[in-house]
């Protein structure tokens, strides 16, 4: 899921109006956002590569920036730069690799999330969450639907309240559920939590993991699944984790 794009109109707005309603509403909002034709993860590789090819290097470390959200891994990006050197020219893959050490860290062998059963799905990032998440819908029916929600590590979703309530089939990692007015509780691949119709609730990973659940929820009257509230304080968080 593209994220709402504000780059242009926050650093040229006020300049170029009509380059920044172009970048925002045009390349990202139209172009980006057609995720039937070519992922975000695909998408994200050919950018930069063509980016690293012409050597826009500034350009390049934000889009590489925005690679590794939509889930292209560093070993990844390591393999597109060491192909693109032949390619593109020696001196560039040099440069692009600083930018990709700066992006990813030093950290050669970062664990690519566990997402059990299922695909990874595409990047859920958005308010909704501190940190990165993926979503595969697995289908459903018109009352109620199914998805395949994989959380990053240290990463969770506000409090929020469902009309009819939600269950969540825990497949893969490690993380935490909480339902208002009870103490949180940790969660394991496979663990079942059932929310009940219009309790608070939060969910997510552990800090040091990464955690994959299949939500079922089904809409209420009016067609809505999910009422997003306010964070958990994250000193509370920092104590389940510490």
């Amino acid at each position: 899921m593209v994220i709402k794009q504000t780059a242009g109109r926050d650093n040229l707005g006020d300049l170029a109006p009509v380059f920044a309603h172009l970048n925002d509403d045009v390349l990202f909002g139209e172009v980006w956002s057609r995720e039937d034709s070519l992922s975000l993860h695909a998408r994200s590789m050919v950018t930069c590569a063509a980016l690293m090819a012409q050597g826009l290097f500034p350009q390049l470390e934000s889009h590489i920036a925005l690679a590794k959200k939509n889930g292209v891994t560093r070993d990844e990006m390591v393999e597109i730069v060491t192909q693109l050197a032949f390619y593109a020219g020696w001196p560039k893959a040099w440069s692009a690799f600083g930018i990709v050490r700066k992006v990813y860290g030093d950290d050669a062998t970062e664990p690519a999330p566990v997402h059990g059963p299922f695909e990874l799905g595409e990047p859920a990032d958005g308010p909704n969450f501190t940190g990165h998440a993926w979503l595969q819908m697995l289908g459903g029916l018109p009352a109620a639907g199914a998805g395949n929600v994989t959380f990053d590590r240290g990463c969770y979703n506000r409090w929020h309240t469902h009309p009819k309530g939600q269950i969540l089939l825990v497949t893969a990692g490690h993380g935490w559920e909480q339902q208002e007015g009870q103490p949180p509780h940790e969660l394991h691949a496979g663990d079942v939590v059932v929310c009940p119709p219009n309790v608070r609730h939060w969910h997510g990973a552990a800090a040091d993991s990464t955690l994959t659940h299949i939500a079922i929820t089904p809409a209420g009257e009016d067609g809505s699944v999910v009422d997003w509230q306010e964070f958990l304080d994250q000193t509370e968080y920092d104590k389940l984790n510490a």
